[in-house]
């Protein structure tokens, strides 16, 4: 929601009319051009600048998406309390593609672009199912801490996806710090894993390309609708497929309701996979990709202490180490594509 004003807003493009004779110049705000976070023009009717709240608001917004990211593991760990991954995973998307169905329909959303359902394909198989399914199945072995870190290097895996699927070449110190975070992760994982990779390390290996593909191909779409949307259209596209797959898994899986199983999943399904992409999207529309991807830099750790605040888990030694191994490598790749 736009809060009503009738200057031009900071970052848009007044395009003036063209004057008739007697008639003095000016501009009119119909006409203006708003500037994305890539720097491209978008109408001033998008929602890709409609947060007016300002640097201070759409920090908060972005803050808050990254909290609600941060509590993805430990209501996935409760919501297995009760569900199986199957079950868990197809009743966590059909929830949250309701509640995106709801808010589509109440902005009255048109349908996208024909164009655009490729695309979406690619979204909803790496963030809408890919994602979630190959890290419940993880979760199922692996500690919250332990994926917390192997995760971490989401950023960094998205940021290489995005360069290599724009044809831009970044610097040799990107790749440098790149190639340095996934060192730091493989080497976390052997040696909490004995010396072999596990199957839980490559669900999460997994989780993390299919993921950083539907990132990247959601960020190439919200060029042209807004973020929240292109989540909002996923997580409908994929609604008849994860309803069969509920419908199946809830006949083949036990079911045992626990308080916290069923806070898990809707937490899962309504705060992490709705409400956190959509705070996320408006406070990055707000105060640019890059600070928002700082914001995220917090994200590992923040887990971290949920795993032992909520889960009471007891991360090994090496995991915080890991975790700040990691954001610093993060941190250096952003600077240098900055």
């Amino acid at each position: 929601m736009r809060a009503q004003n009738s200057a031009t807003p900071e970052g848009a493009i007044a395009v003036a009319e063209p004057r008739t004779a007697g008639t003095p110049s000016r501009t009119t705000s119909r006409t203006a051009l708003r500037t994305t976070p890539s720097g491209s023009p978008s109408p001033a009717g998008s929602s890709a600048g409609s947060f007016s709240g300002g640097s201070s608001g759409g920090t908060l917004l972005a803050a808050l998406g990254v909290v609600a990211f941060s509590l993805t593991f430990p209501s996935t760990v409760w919501g297995l309390e009760s569900f199986g991954p199957w079950s868990l995973v197809a009743l966590r998307s059909v929830l949250a593609a309701l509640i995106a169905g709801a808010f589509l329909l109440a902005g009255r959303v048109p349908p996208p672009a024909r164009r655009h359902w490729p695309g979406l394909v690619v979204v909803g198989g790496g963030v809408v199912i890919g994602f979630p399914l190959l890290t419940t199945l993880a979760l199922r072995t692996s500690t919250t801490a332990h994926a917390a870190v192997v995760v971490g290097l989401l950023p960094l895996t998205t940021a290489v996806f995005a360069a290599l699927r724009t044809g831009r070449r970044p610097s040799r110190t990107f790749w440098a710090a790149a190639l340095a975070g996934a060192l730091v992760v493989i080497v976390f994982t052997v040696q909490q894993s004995g010396g072999a990779l596990t199957a839980g390390d490559l669900y999460l290996f997994g989780a993390l390309l299919v993921c950083a593909a539907g990132y990247t191909e959601g960020g190439r779409l919200a060029a042209s609708m807004p973020g929240w949307q292109v989540v909002g259209w996923a997580l409908v596209g994929c609604l008849p497929l994860t309803a069969v797959g509920a419908a199946v898994a809830l006949a083949y899986e036990p079911v045992h309701l626990t308080a916290h199983g069923v806070t898990g999943l809707v937490w899962a399904a309504a705060g992490s996979t709705f409400f956190g992409l959509y705070v996320w999207y408006r406070g990055m529309a707000a105060i640019g990709i890059p600070r928002a991807s700082q914001l995220q830099l917090a994200q590992p750790l923040l887990t971290l202490v949920w795993s032992v605040t909520v889960l009471g888990e007891r991360p090994a030694a090496a995991a915080p180490l890991a975790a700040v191994g990691v954001l610093v490598c993060i941190a250096v790749t952003q600077r240098a594509r900055s």
